[in-house]
């Protein structure tokens, strides 16, 4: 059989490919297109290190890969910070496509964000609703401050907030403030949901030439793994305990998410998850619920 010719390209370095091109000229994203311009072409290779990109700027090209091949492209990349933050790919959003996220999607749709679900936790998001109109009040009428308000952090712990109750009906971690506003251990859960966001798919030279992942030469993989523990630090008691609990029979009604989560059962009323895709999975629906609200969902939400 006849080896398929990729597209179009520059020509790559040994080893490195064209990471050196790339890294010299940003954006990136205008090199690529200047690239295609140049060599004439609507679909090129790009190699970086051991991973072919393959840019495409004709929209009928496109379709093939969106609709006609969508099966074989439809996967998320492989990356250091993804394997990390989603314990080895066990949960949802940042895994590769496959069984696993097949499973995921099913209980994510079906479980957590139906359209019964969400009527059942209204009354949680209403009272974060409440409170962040309370903790704003209060923030307005601080003479020390002059009655200033940062939106954009009041809007963050918000977005946390709700995520933290609806999942493990909570606002706090530790004791909070008498004002309405996070405690030490809020302000820290949220930069560190933030950070982990931030390095998701984040540029790492080792996810293009994985034997320097070792060395971390960005830092990104000890910054990754500083964050997953500082997440776990907070989740795993609350998770362990609600899973203790539902064992010993203590707890029998579903208050959030998480009860949702250990309660669900298999065709052989076996546990659908096991305690790790729990763990991660509450992990990476708690950061990206936080960063996919909004501040229209603020005001719908109430």
């Amino acid at each position: 059989m006849v080896k398929p010719k990729l597209p179009p390209g520059p020509k790559p370095w040994p080893i490195v490919g064209n990471l050196p091109q790339m890294l010299a000229n940003k954006p990136v994203f205008c090199w690529i297109h200047n690239l295609m311009q140049e060599m004439k072409t609507e679909i090129a290779c790009i190699r970086l290190g051991n991973v072919h990109v393959i840019p495409v700027t004709c929209p009928s090209i496109a379709c093939e890969f969106l609709r006609k091949h969508d099966v074989n492209f439809a996967s998320r990349p492989l990356t250091m910070a993804t394997d990390i933050m989603s314990s080895g790919y066990v949960t949802i959003a940042i895994v590769p496509f496959g069984e696993q996220w097949k499973k995921m999607r099913r209980i994510v749709v079906n479980e957590l964000f139906s359209p019964l679900r969400h009527q059942w936790l209204q009354g949680k998001r209403n009272g974060e609703a409440d409170n962040i109109m309370f903790y704003v009040y209060n923030k307005c009428k601080n003479v020390n401050n002059g009655g200033l308000v940062n939106v954009r952090d009041v809007a963050q712990h918000y977005c946390c907030n709700v995520t933290r109750k609806l999942i493990f009906n909570t606002r706090y971690f530790g004791k909070g403030r008498e004002d309405g506003g996070p405690g030490l251990e809020e302000v820290e859960h949220v930069n560190t949901i933030f950070t982990l966001l931030k390095h998701v798919y984040a540029f790492s030279v080792s996810d293009y030439i994985p034997c320097l992942r070792i060395l971390d030469l960005d830092g990104h993989k000890s910054k990754v793994k500083k964050g997953m523990r500082t997440m776990k630090k907070y989740h795993d008691p609350i998770i362990e305990k609600r899973m203790k609990q539902w064992n010993d029979g203590s707890k029998t009604v579903e208050e959030d998410l998480l009860d949702v989560l250990i309660s669900l059962k298999d065709v052989n009323n076996n546990p659908t998850l096991t305690l790790k895709e729990i763990k991660a999975l509450t992990i990476v629906i708690h950061s990206f619920l936080s960063l996919t609200r909004s501040s229209p969902c603020m005001i719908t939400s109430s």
